[in-house]
């Protein structure tokens, strides 16, 4: 894949991209930055739960001056008919884009519930309404996706799902998080093993300061792990969304990771 150009003002060329989790935290900054860098022609889908939020800004994007088409899918992944709405969208979408670069940011996730242990989880419903919203919506999306651009001559696919230190490492009271976390991780490393022309990253974004991070610190049913976010927050180690999303920009423009690698935060 050709590397992409250096930061700037629509430097990316015509591009068609999709971001799940767009309307607050890390996805919110992730789109203000990209925004900037596609060139006119090209489009922006962004998928959330929450209308009025993402609304708010594909307007501020629209009004960015740089010609970006922005389309707005306010779906619940983790339902069969939210699901199903987003895949439509992109099925009626990007087909028609006359981009050269296809970018798929799997954003969207949660936590579940923090407060239960393992052996609290016997609730097959819970269970499996959390995996069907923060592993099969990802699977299903960037398939679709990916069918739906196409192999087209001269073009270029990137997949991008934003991890965590839990795919690698876990943490007590986490289990759904750490298993979908590590599922998604897996799951994308297969994509890069079977696609060798699609480039796929899994990147860790770092403790990032949203809320979910105020969730960990408060709900986390163990002591010892709520006092470790805590610390994070009371020492001034959250990272920054906007910083983090920067890092992210810089790491898909110099293209130099192996395809279906989990790079952190920290590392770069």
């Amino acid at each position: 894949m050709e590397p992409l150009p250096a930061p700037g003002l629509g430097r990316w060329g015509v591009t068609a991209c999709v971001l799940t989790g767009a309307s607050r935290g890390f996805g919110r900054s992730l789109a203000r930055l990209l925004a900037r860098r596609f060139g006119e022609g090209s489009v922006l889908v962004l998928v959330a739960r929450s209308a009025v939020p993402l609304a708010e800004l594909a307007a501020e994007l629209r009004s960015g001056g740089t010609g970006l088409r922005v389309e707005c899918v306010a779906a619940d992944l983790g339902s069969e008919q939210g699901l199903q709405r987003a895949v439509a969208a992109l099925r009626e979408v990007l087909p028609a884009v006359p981009a050269s670069r296809l970018l798929v940011v799997n954003n969207a996730g949660s936590l579940g519930d923090i407060s239960k242990s393992f052996l609290d989880l016997t609730n097959a419903d819970e269970i499996n309404s959390y995996f069907a919203f923060n592993v099969t919506s990802a699977l299903c999306l960037t398939s679709s996706a990916l069918q739906a651009f196409g192999k087209r001559p001269g073009s270029s696919r990137m997949v991008v799902n934003i991890s965590s230190l839990c795919a690698l490492k876990p943490f007590k009271n986490w289990t759904l998080y750490c298993s979908g976390k590590a599922s998604r991780d897996m799951m994308f490393q297969v994509l890069a093993l079977e696609e060798p022309d699609i480039r796929v990253l899994n990147y860790a974004p770092g403790p990032l300061d949203t809320d979910m991070q105020l969730l960990a610190r408060t709900k986390t049913r163990d002591p010892e792990i709520r006092q470790y976010f805590r610390s994070l927050q009371e020492s001034g180690q959250l990272v920054d969304c906007t910083v983090s999303a920067q890092k992210l920009l810089n790491l898909l423009e110099e293209d130099s990771f192996g395809s279906g690698a989990h790079v952190d935060f920290y590392n770069i």
